[in-house]
């Protein structure tokens, strides 16, 4: 680790030519087309060609839409930079002036903006080869957004095709005003599961319920009475949250169904935690069905989402140094364990340190005309991750290639 004023300034030198309109001209038409998970071709390509420019050995189709870059550099440490490719399911509300022209599909997380910052660090470090010696891999993963994207790299060998990481480094847009970067050296972010349940009833006529067994009214019941498993089964000093975020039944308003299905999401910190809820999601569902006398046992399945985010707490001091050289001081606080979730983690090899931080990107004016005095109250009040209206500033383009850069110069040696 060099230290952290030689780290940043050399990140400065390299990165002084980066303009923002060169870098908005690539992030804008990201934005204008969208692609969702194990879709992204287009987003794909126009990364594996820059990196290609660049002098990478790029690797397509890892993972079905997933680019590798690896710039092979002399000895010294090998170090992957990621950044993830998809959209969502969003149709678009900001009203810019390069708004998404995929009717329901939108960038409303940022990863246009990865996509971007990954793809000028790699050129910048290429261009800069002089001085850094080592190998840089740069991943371009398909599919964060619950699709396991980065599970599917692991799978298609990521980890045996290509040089073994000494160090992982990722980064997200988040919301805040513009300018700060902050770091959480340790639990960063939560683990995500998700669990799938289908209620079976007895459907028939809805002017004779008593005939039926109601699987609506028994799946609400158990929508209500999930409210309850964090508010009085987790303790108040430990962290959960569970969602019911989807709930399907029926086609017409007179006619009972013979199921139910409902879609549960479950945030946890604590493998006992996430144990205890997971518990208690079926015995709720396996409870309520039983009361309402349904004619066969509902079905519970687990889907196993992402585990926990956990930065490696040396690494991530070290990183946060060189961004505060880079900043400022004010400009790199510690955020705090969050309830969002990641895939990122999966894509270190076991022992393997990473780090894993956030660029804040609402725009001034956006963030002063936000209810409240208080950081949180703005915070809460501002458009974030997955929002219709969630637009990044552009002022972020470049002090996002900066944060990159700086923290594979940190551990690349000259």
């Amino acid at each position: 680790m060099r230290e952290p004023a030689v780290v940043a300034r050399l990140a400065r030198e390299i990165t002084s030519g980066l303009k923002t309109g060169d870098l908005a001209d690539f992030y804008q038409d990201l934005h204008r087309h969208p692609e969702l998970a194990f879709q992204e071709h287009r987003t794909a390509a126009k990364l594996a060609l820059r990196l290609r420019t660049a002098g990478y050995a790029v690797t397509e189709g890892v993972a079905r839409t997933g680019v590798v870059g690896v710039l092979a550099n002399g000895d010294g440490p090998v170090v992957w930079l990621r950044g993830d490719m998809d959209a969502l399911p969003v149709r678009e509300a900001t009203g810019l002036a390069y708004a998404s022209t995929v009717d329901g599909v939108m960038h409303a997380c940022g990863h246009d903006l990865h996509v971007t910052w990954l793809a000028a660090a790699a050129e910048a470090l290429a261009a800069a080869r002089a001085t850094w010696s080592g190998t840089l891999v740069v991943v371009g993963q398909p599919a964060e957004e619950a699709e396991g994207g980065a599970a599917a790299m692991v799978a298609d060998g990521i980890h045996a095709r290509f040089p073994r990481p000494d160090a992982l480094f990722g980064q997200h847009a988040a919301p805040g005003l513009a300018g700060f970067y902050p770091h959480t050296p340790g639990l960063t972010l939560s683990a995500s599961d998700d669990v799938d349940v289908v209620v079976h009833g007895v459907g028939g006529h809805g002017s004779r319920p008593e005939s039926t067994v109601d699987p609506v009214v028994t799946a609400a019941y158990i929508v209500t009475r999930l409210q309850s498993v964090v508010a009085r089964e987790v303790a108040a000093s430990e962290s959960a949250v569970l969602t019911v975020g989807r709930f399907h039944a029926g086609t017409q308003s007179n006619v009972i169904p013979a199921e139910a299905r409902l879609a549960l999401n479950v945030r946890t910190q604590d493998t006992r935690v996430r144990e205890r809820v997971l518990t208690a999601i079926r015995r709720v569902v396996e409870g309520e069905c039983a009361a309402a006398g349904c004619p066969v046992p509902p079905e519970v399945t687990l889907v196993p989402g992402y585990p926990n985010t956990v930065n490696d707490p040396a690494l991530d001091g070290e990183i946060a140094a060189v961004h505060r050289e880079l900043f400022g001081e004010h400009t790199v606080f510690d955020f705090g364990q969050a309830m969002g979730s990641e895939d990122f983690s999966l894509l270190a090899p076991p022992g393997v340190p990473y780090d894993y931080w956030y660029v804040t990107s609402t725009p001034a004016a956006v963030w002063e005309a936000a209810p409240g005095e208080e950081l949180r109250e703005k915070f809460d009040e501002v458009p974030g991750n997955h929002s219709p209206l969630f637009a990044p500033d552009l002022s972020v383009l470049v002090p996002g290639v900066r944060t990159l850069v700086s923290a594979a110069l940190s551990r690349l040696v000259v």
